[in-house]
């Protein structure tokens, strides 16, 4: 596998991931607008709590207007709180809450073989058992938080910017 093989493979686990996604109550389309744009920011923001608006905006890559915007989806949901940058009163840091909202606590009950069989459609069930297991490992070995990075003391490969 080379390089853009793995990116094309992520893009399409994220689309995967974005529909396996449960809608939030009451919501027409996705949360937010863009799934992707509200979890890349509630990603960084958990990498890096009290970043302003800027920072984040810096470290993803995303216009600043989309982390606002993002970031005002996530205070919405009760997912990320603000608070005054007490060097700079104009600022707003933004940090995760300290305990899951209930959008969190839903989103994180959902599972994904439904999406994973929309995504494979023509396969076995042992063909989703095998890529489910697949997909759990690379879980196990390769996200932030998992416990066996958390062990290993394990860092994610930094991509440059």
């Amino acid at each position: 596998m080379h390089g853009v093989e793995l990116f094309l493979l992520g893009r399409t686990l994220m689309k995967i991931g974005e529909t396996a996604m449960p809608e939030p109550e009451g919501g027409s389309g996705r949360y937010g607008g863009s799934t992707r744009v509200v979890l890349i920011v509630a990603s960084d923001v958990a990498a890096h709590p009290d970043s302003a608006v800027g920072e984040i905006a810096s470290r993803t890559g995303l216009p600043q207007s989309q982390v606002s915007t993002s970031v005002a989806r996530l205070k919405e949901a009760g997912a990320v709180v603000t608070a005054p940058d007490p060097a700079d009163r104009r600022r707003l840091l933004v940090r995760q809450t300290p305990e899951p909202s209930a959008r969190i606590t839903e989103v994180r009950a959902s599972t994904i073989e439904d999406a994973l069989a929309a995504a494979l459609e023509d396969s076995t069930p042992e063909d989703r058992r095998e890529v489910t297991h697949a997909l759990e490992v690379l879980a196990r070995h390769l996200s932030p938080r998992s416990p066996a990075r958390v062990r290993t003391g394990g860092n994610a490969p930094q991509t440059p910017r």
